[in-house]
């Protein structure tokens, strides 16, 4: 066990605001949930945390089709507006010392500069760290992991937190290493228009013993038809759209059968799975998705991790 550095007067917990999920995952799995004192609106777990005080709001309302939503999405952007906004009267009461953010989509969480017009509104504006996340692969969201640390000074924490996620990940990839094929998979990161995965999602296809189809590590998530999603011929297909839960995807079933299991071989394995809690949340539980990954590319080598996380496995028969 790595030992903990000593803390003195600057080591004192300071005041938190994260307006990341995965950076909500990240403070409360390094021990510090202590230090939070506000979060976004898209915040969930632990479910410990949901009490607190919620910084953030979108313009998009999230109940419409997958059609609607990026209509509106386009729309808002389209006006040169941001599609989030924070509650700066809050913020200031709550007078954070580290603000942890994003700066990799603006689609998908509160931006960077939208927070840091907020902060120089600030009367305490000076005292504030804002901590901005770029990941784009694996390794970038390892080091987001002391990135955090190193603002809430617990280095030995998150060197060992690191650690840790690094061999469960480096784990299930040489088991899967032993599999005697490497199916081509693709990631539907959202359903219409169809979006695949990219960023660290061809990376975990890697590692979970597949081969990444449509789509590069760690370039953005590319728009195809589903003529290309044909053309493809995927052999697994794993749909996780970006902030829907598996049981909200599943609402769209009838988009998904026409869209993208018309559009691929009878033979491909298809499933849905949980897009919010995995996959698009580039914090601890990376981990998690790649043994749910895993678990569909090869089901007879990671029984074991398709029975632990049966609940959030869907596999869709094929239309007929």
């Amino acid at each position: 066990m790595d030992e903990v550095e000593p803390r003195g007067p600057e080591d004192a917990p300071v005041r938190v605001v994260s307006l990341l999920p995965s950076a909500t995952e990240i403070v409360c799995a390094l021990g510090a949930e202590r230090t939070l004192v506000g979060i976004s609106h898209e915040c969930d777990h632990p479910e410990t945390i949901r009490g607190l005080p919620v910084l953030t709001r979108s313009r998009v309302s999230a109940s419409g089709t997958s059609l609607a939503i990026d209509t509106a999405v386009r729309a808002v952007v389209r006006d040169a507006l941001s599609i989030y906004t924070v509650d700066e009267a809050q913020l200031a009461a709550l007078s954070p010392e580290v603000i942890v953010t994003q700066d990799l989509c603006e689609v998908c969480a509160v931006s960077l500069d939208d927070v840091r017009s907020a902060v120089a509104r600030l009367a305490h504006r000076d005292a504030v760290r804002i901590v901005s996340l770029t990941p784009t692969c694996l390794d970038d969201i390892l080091a987001d992991v002391e990135t955090v640390a190193a603002a809430l000074h617990l280095h030995a924490q998150g060197h060992a937190l690191r650690r840790a996620l690094a061999a469960r990940l480096d784990a299930i990839a040489q088991r899967a290493a032993t599999a005697p094929t490497r199916p081509r998979v693709v990631s539907v990161e959202w359903l219409e228009p169809i979006m695949l995965g990219g960023l660290w999602m061809p990376e975990l296809i890697a590692h979970a013993g597949g081969v990444a189809a449509g789509a590069r590590a760690a370039q953005p998530a590319p728009t195809v038809t589903p003529e290309d999603l044909a053309r493809l011929d995927p052999e697994v297909v794993l749909i996780k759209p970006c902030g829907f839960t598996l049981e909200r995807t599943l609402e769209e079933r009838g988009l998904i059968a026409r869209a993208i299991q018309a559009s691929v071989s009878p033979r491909a394995r298809v499933y849905v799975t949980d897009g919010n809690a995995y996959f698009n949340r580039p914090g601890p539980r990376i981990v998690e998705s790649l043994e749910i990954l895993a678990a569909c590319v090869h089901p007879e080598l990671f029984d074991d991790l398709a029975r632990k996380h049966a609940a959030v496995i869907h596999p869709l028969d094929a239309p007929r």
